[in-house]
Parts: C-alpha cells; structure tokens; sequence
C-alpha cells in the first residue's frame, strides 16, 4: 500500500493558488483513476482505490500547509505504512514554472509543510514529487506569492506538469522511482 499526498491548504478561498498545486495534481489522479476523494479521515480528505496494481490512500490533509505532517503522520500510523511508501506532491519555489522533479529523498528546503512532515515523521526518506511554481517577482513578499492565483497564461503550463505528475507517480508505483525520475525530470 501507498500512501499518495497532496499538499494545500483546505477552503474555497486558497482553491487554484500556488500552494494549493499538490492538491491539484492529487484531483487529477483522482479523476484519472477513478479514486474519490471524498471522506474526513486522519485530519485529512482521503480516498482508497488501486492505481497500476498497488492499493493507495490519496490524501488531501486539511490542517493548513505548515501543519500538514500531523494529518501525514496519522496517516501512515493508521495504515502501517513505511515512509518509502508514502508519496508527497507539493509546490516548489526553487524550480521554475512547470518544471518537475521526482525524487526518492531529500530535505524539506524552504517548503513549511514538508518541514513539518519531515519534523513528525522523523526522517527524509520518501519519495517527493516537486512541481515548479517559480519564484516570487522582486519586491512580492514570498507569502503573498505563493497563496495567489496562476494567471490565464500560466495556469496551462502547471496544468500540464500536473498531468505529467500524474503519469510520474503512475510510473513510481508501477516501475520504481528510478524509472519515473529518469522518464519525467526535466
């Protein structure tokens, strides 16, 4: 078993922003697998389905990004899963728009939501799938930045490395993450 989370923050209000982009990819495996997400469960909205032959968890946690390890680590005690098991979708200021990169392990950077998945479960080691938002314009604080909307012109660029996010954790959990990082990193 998987467990696949998106990152975000829950409301209407950060719906289609920057920091809300893990939670767009996790919506386009949903409607790609058939897998509704739909029920509150572990501080989180999560759904159960099969992708590529392996059982997964797909899991928006709900508790605001910089608290998203305490909904993470309820889910994989819940589920008995290790952290190589677990697969983290999020938003990444440090790649530049549409850009994706899949990796096995690595620090949270400057990203407050995998700093608290990293503090909770204790440890680096699970597979991250990082989706490029760009950096903030000078003289846009980071914050403001990142909880706005995409423009017209920029928002099929993150759709498309969405889609290709999907078609990355597909390949993770079907071929190994070998496979998905040499296939999808850009």
């Amino acid at each position: 078993m998987y467990i696949i989370a998106g990152l975000g923050n829950p409301g209407a209000k950060y719906s289609g922003t920057r920091h809300n982009t893990g939670f767009m990819a996790l919506d386009m495996i949903s409607r790609e697998f058939g897998i509704k997400i739909n029920r509150i469960k572990y501080k989180a909205i999560i759904g159960e389905g099969t992708i590529g032959g392996q059982d997964v968890v797909l899991a928006k946690p709900q508790t605001y990004m910089n608290l998203s390890g305490l909904s993470i680590l309820d889910l994989v005690s819940a589920y008995k899963v290790e952290p190589s098991r677990l697969i983290v979708i999020y938003d990444d200021i440090d790649l530049g728009l549409g850009v994706l990169r899949i990796r096995p392990s690595g620090s949270a950077g400057t990203h407050n939501g995998m700093r608290s998945i990293v503090y909770q479960l204790r440890t680096e080691n699970f597979p991250r799938v990082r989706l490029g938002i760009g950096s903030p314009p000078e003289g846009v604080d980071l914050v403001n930045y990142v909880l706005s909307p995409f423009s017209k012109e920029e928002m099929p660029v993150i759709l498309e490395a969405c889609q290709r996010a999907v078609k990355g954790v597909e390949l993770i959990l079907t071929r190994g993450i070998q496979e998905a990082m040499s296939r999808y990193n850009g």
